[in-house]
């Protein structure tokens, strides 16, 4: 091992700029562009509304996005799309920022309802049915989960039974636990949903397949044969419109049946290119990665925000005159402070490093850049590992910095559009303007800044009558 010299010169400062770019990951226009887009007022939370207005508005936001084309990023070009998976991802990630109902809803859209289409169907399904669910003109649901069965996708109840006499298949949930339940767009908006069922062809079961299932009128009326109930209000993401669907011998055509991976034939005879049919579910099962991909980048976002908000509040409030006569300390100079939020920081460093790992492997497999079997079952492991990870990290970080704020932490304000600022406010060509900031942690500097500017402040609003004030002091700028 090499010996580093006593003489070597060490670092003497970070280069926030340069640590900022390298966060962005390997495609920083789409994140740039993403944020940007998030300091629309259109796409805001408003939590003032009813779940009922709340679902229209967040559908009006996904309009918005849908106007803006960021859902063709990760299409094929044959559709107008650049075929950019990570981009699309990226970008994705980052409408957390903007409002949570947003992102999860665009994400039932595109990313799970639209990727389904694109990555189970042929290239005819693609022309069929693709323009009009990126174009909103069908708004659509996953209909995978049902109430019996959540991650054990293989033993679902619900099946898709051929007809030969007819050249269709009937989809049937056998009982209430077939049921597909917690689905996003199903409770008002959906008019067509891709439907995970046992495919059943003369008899015999060939395992879980997908099918195209159109399930309301354009009056927003179920079809003859489909049912639904809304899940109702929830405990957050009130904007995305859950709910049940359950399905009474409903006929489709055999053209609907997503057929990459397993085929029904005129003579309704069943074929597929990969004759295990264990082997045949996982690999459908894993085109669908993407959700698991974007939910453990999410996740790592939100830990981000939650840091920025909670290190920039410590730094700033104060309590306590413990070595001064004249001035308090700051939260983060005690060190059981510091135990709560440093270790999560540098968590969520290593958090956003993986994520970069993922991200591109997943670009490698879903661009064509390196689609081997190894490649895509490295990146099933992964997102797999990284999304439990970092969802319950995440889970952890946001209690923990919520905490660190004191009473603060529940004021939504403080939460919500300085989340946006903040980000903002961490791109390289804004971090070369100086600000002077008072207490209020809804304009203050994120984690990283740059270190050689100096802010003056004191420690009460001056904005309060009776706010006494402190000896100004300095510290590290911020970027507004």
């Amino acid at each position: 091992m090499a010996q580093v010299s006593e003489d070597a010169a060490l670092p003497t400062h970070i280069d926030v700029a340069g640590l900022g770019e390298v966060l962005l990951g390997r495609w920083p226009e789409a994140r740039k562009a993403a944020r940007e887009r998030a300091l629309d007022p259109r796409l805001h939370s408003n939590y003032n509304l009813t779940f009922e207005d709340q679902r229209d508005l967040t559908f009006e936001q996904v309009k918005v996005l849908r106007d803006a084309g960021t859902a063709l990023v990760g299409m094929p070009e044959y559709l107008g799309g650049t075929n950019s998976p990570g981009a699309n991802v990226s970008a994705f990630e980052e409408l957390v920022l903007a409002d949570p109902s947003l992102q999860i809803k665009s994400g039932v859209q595109w990313g799970l309802f639209g990727s389904a289409v694109l990555n189970l169907g042929s290239k005819e399904h693609h022309l069929e049915w693709l323009p009009d669910i990126l174009n909103l003109n069908t708004p659509g649901v996953f209909a995978m989960t049902e109430i019996g069965h959540g991650s054990d996708v293989a033993s679902i109840g619900t099946t898709a039974t051929y007809l030969p006499e007819t050249d269709e298949f009937e989809i049937h949930t056998p009982f209430k636990a077939a049921w597909k339940d917690y689905l996003g767009n199903a409770a008002v908006h959906g008019k067509a949903a891709v439907v995970f069922a046992q495919l059943i062809v003369k008899g015999v079961n060939h395992g879980v397949h997908c099918l195209y299932v159109p399930i309301r009128d354009d009056n927003g009326e179920f079809l003859p044969g489909v049912g639904g109930e809304d899940d109702g209000r929830k405990g957050g993401l009130n904007g995305v419109d859950n709910g049940r669907l359950h399905f009474t011998n409903v006929r489709v055509p055999r053209f609907n049946l997503l057929n990459k991976y397993g085929s029904v034939d005129e003579n309704g005879e069943y074929s597929s290119p990969i004759a295990s049919p264990g082997r045949r579910f996982f690999t459908m099962i894993g085109t669908l990665v993407q959700g698991r991909v974007s939910l453990d980048g999410a996740a790592t976002l939100a830990n981000q925000m939650a840091l920025s908000i909670a290190v920039r509040y410590a730094e700033q409030r104060r309590q306590f005159n413990t070595d001064s006569d004249i001035r308090e300390q700051t939260l983060m100079d005690y060190q059981q402070h510091q135990r709560r939020l440093i270790p999560r920081i540098a968590e969520t460093y290593a958090m956003i490093f993986a994520h970069q790992q993922l991200l591109d492997k997943f670009h490698e497999v879903f661009s064509g850049e390196d689609d081997s079997d190894g490649n895509r079952q490295d990146l099933e492991t992964l997102a797999a590992a990284f999304k439990s990870m970092s969802t319950w990290s995440a889970l952890d970080t946001l209690q923990e910095a919520r905490e660190a704020c004191g009473g603060a932490g529940s004021w939504p304000r403080t939460a919500s559009r300085s989340c946006v600022r903040t980000w903002i406010s961490t791109r390289p060509s804004r971090a070369t303007t100086p600000c002077s900031c008072s207490w209020s942690p809804s304009v203050c500097s994120p984690i990283t800044r740059t270190s050689s500017r100096t802010r003056t402040w004191v420690s009460w609003p001056a904005t309060w009558p009776t706010a006494p004030r402190r000896q100004a002091s300095t510290a590290p700028g911020c970027a507004s």
